[in-house]
């Protein structure tokens, strides 16, 4: 009797972990060997000291931005926006979208256009009034806007960083993203909103988790992170509806490059610095698991029927780093210990390194 009760719980539990419904459909797809911590990301501490700003209790400044009257604003999980002054004195909260902001840039208006993962692409106004620009794109809902950047002409450039996995239905962008990843279906989209004829259309589509996003100095082209593959592209802003794949035409195209591959982790927010730098952050760094689970795709399922204590979510690890808009690293800063999480990407001042991040309880930065 005790035997054919152990079966039955064996069968059951078999069941559950081949049969039990997922909210992914994973596709099969070929992580290359990753680089590990050497040459120019030999490990490091030079993160491992920063000084903290507290948020009287917000979480999570996410994205950081010195705005037209020089106070710094960032935004936070709460779906408040932040305003204060450089050195962190004057905290209030300026606006409340109620979503969450994740990137967001300024007009010449003065206006703060954000990428709200909640909903889609706003304008809060210097009287602090939010009005809604777009939610869709050629009939199709706008899921998961995530970054931002406004260009000298006026055009919006913001990402989709997935049309699957909605924050609002699936518990928090934070989720959202683990869903989308070990999904890699890959339906992250570059967007470009005209504010002249209040239309939106697709530059590019088909990247693994569509993330941060940069102009070049000229305007000409956008650097992306698809942080779902652990790369950046530069892609033409007179791309239309130009399909990105990994097919070796659509990688090296006058329309689409890949400028930064097999990177050590997960890229997440692009900004733009000073000398012509351009700051990328790491949410996460690569995980040893994931990367061979890439051409598995059952296993991948399996694991969301697992508790997620037993999911292989990689563990905090401090890093951003620095390239040149030909794809040249020119500066690098770990902090091992992973004590702030997700280190998204950094604000450059004339004198400070703000650093973002996701799930933070202070705004860290760094004195240059």
């Amino acid at each position: 009797m005790k035997k054919r009760a152990l079966f039955a719980l064996f069968v059951l539990i078999a069941a559950y972990l081949t049969l039990w419904p997922v909210p992914i459909a994973p596709v099969a797809w070929q992580a290359v060997r990753p680089p590990g911590y050497v040459g120019v990301h030999a490990e490091n501490q030079k993160l491992g000291s920063l000084q903290h700003i507290f948020l009287s209790g917000e979480v999570g400044p996410e994205h950081v931005v010195i705005g037209p009257d020089q106070k710094l604003y960032t935004t936070v999980q709460s779906g408040h926006i932040l305003r204060m002054n450089p050195d962190g004195s004057d905290l209030q909260v300026w606006a409340d979208t109620h979503g969450r902001v994740l990137g967001f840039d300024f007009d010449s208006a003065g206006n703060l256009i954000a990428a709200d993962a909640m909903r889609g692409l706003l304008a809060v106004a210097p009287d602090r009034t939010i009005t809604v620009l777009t939610q869709q794109v050629q009939g199709q809902p706008i899921v998961y806007a995530d970054a931002v950047v406004v260009a000298k002409s006026g055009q919006i450039y913001f990402t989709d960083a997935s049309t699957r996995f909605s924050p609002q239905r699936w518990g928090g962008t934070f989720e959202a993203s683990i869903l989308d990843i070990l999904e890699q279906s890959a339906t992250g989209r570059v967007l470009a909103y005209d504010p002249s004829t209040k239309q939106t259309r697709v530059v590019a589509r088909g990247l693994s988790f569509a993330n941060g996003i940069a102009l070049s100095q000229d305007q000409q082209s956008l650097f992306v992170c698809e942080t779902g593959k652990y790369r950046v592209w530069k892609l033409s802003v007179f791309a239309q509806d130009l399909a990105v794949t990994d097919a070796p035409q659509n990688r090296e195209s006058p329309q689409a490059q890949v400028l930064l591959d097999n990177l050590p982790g997960y890229p997440d927010n692009l900004m733009r610095g000073q000398s012509g730098r351009i700051w990328l952050g790491f949410a996460k760094p690569r995980n040893a698991v994931i990367d061979k689970l890439s051409g598995q795709p059952f296993l991948r399922k399996l694991i969301l029927r697992l508790p997620r204590a037993l999911w292989p979510i990689p563990r905090p690890y401090g890093h951003v780093l620095a390239f040149t808009e030909s794809g040249e690293v020119v500066a690098d800063l770990q902090d091992p210990s992973g004590k702030y999480p997700e280190t998204t990407s950094v604000t450059e001042t004339t004198d400070r390194l703000y650093i973002q991040s996701l799930h933070a309880k202070t705004l860290g930065w760094l004195p240059k």
